[in-house]
């Protein structure tokens, strides 16, 4: 671990991940109206919640659970066909009050720490681009977070995750769904699953109806992975 990351907050909210392979990164948003509040839950055991990496607005990250451990950051999740989202991930918190309590711009700060600690992740093991998400890809129907204001396409071209060129053909709309279920998605309703979507890769509208611009995107992206 770099000197820079805190290890004096450990979470014991963890368990064995079964001999599953690590081929998932999630990032969250705390959605706490404060980083203490969140770090505090994070490493509380009646909470039974908790993530490997919480990282502050002022670029702190606290290292909480072991990456070989599994942390309880993803809860009731779906992605490619595989609900076991806690034993086959890495799961990110930031400090962010989220939409329930004043969503707001990320920091610089945090960018600045969130992109070597990905980087890292990714060189201990094999994950996928097309498998880099937020918590609402994997849970559309329950959660928003990391967000609209979250900075993927930044993430991408820092080799952390996809970004489309969204310039070319739309699919057609009877095909968003099957395409999105390709991509990863949990369509069983397709609504929430264009607007999770919308909220990684078209991040101006999010309205959870596939228009063209939603569906060139949707194509583009199929094509990634």
């Amino acid at each position: 671990m770099s000197e820079a990351i805190n290890t004096e907050w450990r979470s014991p909210n963890v368990n064995d991940r079964g001999g599953a392979a690590v081929d998932m990164l999630v990032v969250h948003y705390t959605g706490m109206e404060t980083g203490r509040a969140a770090l505090e839950r994070l490493c509380d055991p009646a909470a039974e919640v908790s993530a490997h990496y919480l990282i502050d607005e002022d670029g702190t990250v606290y290292a909480l659970v072991d990456e070989a451990a599994r942390a309880w950051h993803a809860g009731v999740a779906l992605w490619r066909g595989e609900s076991n989202i806690n034993s086959r991930s890495v799961g990110i918190e930031l400090v962010n009050p989220g939409h329930e309590f004043g969503y707001r711009d990320f920091t610089e700060e945090q960018y600045r720490a969130l992109i070597p600690v990905c980087k890292g992740i990714l060189s201990r093991h094999a994950i996928p681009a097309r498998n880099v998400v937020g918590h609402s890809d994997v849970a559309p129907v329950r959660k928003t977070d990391p967000g609209e204001l979250f900075e993927w396409q930044r993430l991408a071209g820092e080799g952390v995750g996809v970004w489309p060129d969204a310039s070319g053909a739309a699919c057609d709309d009877a095909d968003a769904a099957r395409l999105l279920a390709g991509i990863g998605y949990d369509v069983s309703d397709e609504a929430a699953a264009v607007s999770a979507f919308q909220r990684h890769f078209r991040q101006a509208r999010i309205d959870g109806i596939a228009d063209e611009e939603t569906r060139r995107a949707i194509a583009a992206v199929h094509t990634l992975i």
